[in-house]
């Protein structure tokens, strides 16, 4: 903009404050000027965990859905059973998590019922990472979606943890991994508590933990909302198939966790 420019935009429209008229007129010349992100539009959803037993997979996530730095939904499930034995979490821009997730279902229902077999467990982990692909577009506008996938492998007669990246990238993940804000949190204290002979039930307390300790540290992760009975949602899956952890279940869970926590704010000691 030339000064000849800058002088009739001003008499178009004067201001007494230099600064209002340059952010009308050039913005780009103001000091720390952020981008507008997918992030300031949208409600993002954190924090996701998972963890294997010789038994099975647990898988859990917590219930905030953050937009900036406004609480979006207190409540919103971020965990779900996929198949007989897969289950995802969502962490990301929520609208976009949530309708992958169905899309994804249909996408397992649908391949069984026209090959009669269902896909392999590396198999559904691949084809979430190509639909995970086709949104690149959406993640390099802000919209980022980022699941942690996880299921008992028949053939192999194991659990396993997948983890994406936003291009689609697919890796494997070893004894336990988070996702989501508060992921740094949370695998600081999964690792502080794994134990690969631990069992579900204490698989089930280990995610609650570690949740815990997210919501302790990272403000887009909400903790067990005791008062409006709002607790993290809880999938597990071992070999007779995948389902949901009853709420009630889990309230007793996140009652021990808290009544621990009553007497050491921190959680339990690191395991010998």
């Amino acid at each position: 903009m030339t000064s000849d420019d800058m002088t009739r935009a001003f008499l178009a429209d004067p201001t007494s404050s230099f600064t209002q008229f340059l952010g009308r007129t050039s913005p780009d010349l103001l000091p720390h000027t952020p981008a507008r992100t997918g992030e300031d539009l949208a409600p993002t959803a954190t924090t996701i965990v998972a963890v294997t037993t010789a038994d099975g997979v647990v898988i859990a996530g917590d219930r905030r859905a953050t937009m900036g730095s406004m609480i979006a939904q207190r409540d919103i499930q971020k965990v779900f059973v996929a198949d007989d034995y897969s289950a995802i979490g969502i962490a990301g821009s929520a609208g976009f998590a949530i309708d992958l997730v169905k899309l994804f279902r249909v996408e397992l229902e649908h391949y069984e019922k026209i090959e009669g077999a269902p896909l392999t467990l590396s198999g559904k982990a691949n084809r979430l990472a190509s639909m995970i692909r086709g949104n690149l577009g959406l993640a390099l506008r802000g919209f980022v979606v980022v699941p942690l996938f996880v299921g008992w492998d028949q053939a192999a007669g194991r659990p396993r943890i997948f983890s994406y990246d936003a291009t689609g990238g697919c890796y494997e993940e070893p004894g336990y991994h988070s996702v989501g804000s508060g992921s740094v949190f949370a695998k600081g204290s999964l690792k502080k508590l794994y134990s690969p002979q631990a069992g579900l039930a204490q698989a089930v307390e280990i995610c609650i933990q570690a949740l815990f300790d997210a919501a302790d540290d990272d403000a887009a992760t909400g903790g067990p909302d005791v008062l409006r009975k709002i607790y993290p949602v809880v999938v597990t899956v071992e070999a007779t198939g995948a389902r949901q952890v009853p709420e009630a279940d889990v309230a007793a869970v996140t009652d021990q966790v808290l009544t621990g926590r009553a007497g050491r704010p921190d959680g339990p000691e690191a395991r010998s």
